[in-house]
C-alpha cells in the first residue's frame, strides 16, 4: 500500500466515523435561544468528538494496514 493510498483510506474512514460519533451526548434545549434551530444542540463539543474521531479511525485505519500488510485477505482475488 502506498502512502497516498493509506492517507487516502484513513481520510474515508475519518469521516465515516465521524458521522457515527457526531450524535453521541447531543442535548436538545427544552427552550431554544431565538433565531436557532429547535434541534440545535446545546453544547456541540465538536473538539472532542474530532479527537475520538480520530482515535477510534486511527485503530480501524491501523487494522486496516495490518490486513493488508499481512495479506490476511486478498483484495485483489
Amino acid at each position: 500500500m502506498s502512502i497516498v493510498t493509506g492517507i487516502a483510506v484513513y481520510f474515508v474512514i475519518w469521516w465515516i466515523v465521524l458521522f457515527a460519533v457526531l450524535p453521541f451526548g447531543v442535548k436538545i434545549p427544552e427552550k431554544p435561544k431565538p433565531g436557532h434551530a429547535t434541534s440545535a444542540p446545546e453544547k456541540p463539543l465538536l473538539l472532542r468528538k474530532a479527537l475520538w474521531t480520530t482515535l477510534i479511525a486511527a485503530v480501524i485505519w491501523t487494522g486496516f494496514f495490518l490486513v493488508n500488510y499481512f495479506d490476511l485477505f486478498s483484495f485483489r482475488t
